[in-house]
């Protein structure tokens, strides 16, 4: 997760352009100044058949990865944003590197699909993968969300939203984050409202406990997938505020440029 925070984090926890920060990734960073002896976080329809295969045309240069069914890297970064592109008040950027990546890991294991689903994260490694970032350009302090497209071989998207769903069923009364330096308490998951768009959707709230014990911070994760491909967007503010959801704007504008291109629908 990367909650409200100063974003200084070796981890590459969220590597962003804008003037913001994450919240887990604060708790890395107050972590690190404590260890250094300085005192011490759908349900639509689409036009894929039962198995997961879009049957719907490919546009040039975006046909899947051969015998897998999954959408290749170019493919993905065809139908996300720009690097620059203008969503409302947000501008989206490319992200340095993969945010999130397989060092970030959950006790109980169980918890792992709610931190991260990049390769070597869980059981399902995707095939191909995209991240961009949106937030506010000159907000010191506001909402930033993470957009995370991802390809699967077969079954494997639904096997992930499945595997969603369970974790949070399972991690409701909280979990830890763990990473190379730091860990971050997860207090509570909740179910939030999800979008009815794509094949189907799962939206989860997180509350989690600053690193000092004191405060209480929030972010919310939402997933939809679209036959082969899931669409990830988390998000959240600098600063103790519940924003209430992932910004609507954000991901109606991903899944127009995602469903246009791809031919599916609502």
């Amino acid at each position: 997760m990367f909650g409200a925070a100063a974003h200084v984090d070796s981890g590459n926890r969220h590597t962003r352009r804008l003037p913001r920060v994450r919240g887990l990734a604060l708790a890395a960073l107050m972590a690190t100044t404590a260890a250094c002896g300085s005192g011490g976080g759908d349900g639509g329809t689409g036009s894929e058949d039962k198995n997961g295969a879009d049957r719907s045309a490919s546009p040039s240069g975006s046909a899947p990865a051969s015998g897998t069914g999954a959408l290749t890297e170019a493919a993905l970064k065809a139908v996300a944003f720009t690097d620059g592109e203008r969503i409302g008040p947000y501008t989206a950027n490319e992200t340095d590197g993969a945010p999130l990546g397989e060092n970030y890991t959950a006790e109980p294991a169980r918890c792992q699909p709610l931190v991260s689903l990049a390769a070597g994260a869980t059981a399902h490694d995707p095939a191909a993968e995209v991240h961009r970032e949106a937030g506010i350009a000159d907000e010191v302090a506001g909402i930033g969300v993470l957009v995370q497209l991802r390809s699967y071989a077969g079954d494997g998207a639904a096997a992930v939203m499945k595997d969603l769903a369970a974790a949070g069923d399972a991690c409701a009364g909280g979990y830890t984050e763990v990473r190379t330096i730091a860990r971050a308490k997860v207090l509570k998951v909740e179910p939030a409202e999800a979008p009815a768009i794509g094949d189907e959707a799962v939206a989860f709230r997180f509350t989690v406990l600053d690193v000092k014990g004191e405060l209480k911070l929030y972010e919310y994760l939402t997933v939809v997938r679209s036959g082969t491909t899931t669409l990830s967007f988390r998000a959240d503010f600098l600063g103790t505020k519940d924003i209430g959801a992932v910004p609507r704007e954000i991901i109606d504008a991903q899944w127009k440029k995602f469903s246009s291109a791809r031919g599916t629908g609502t």
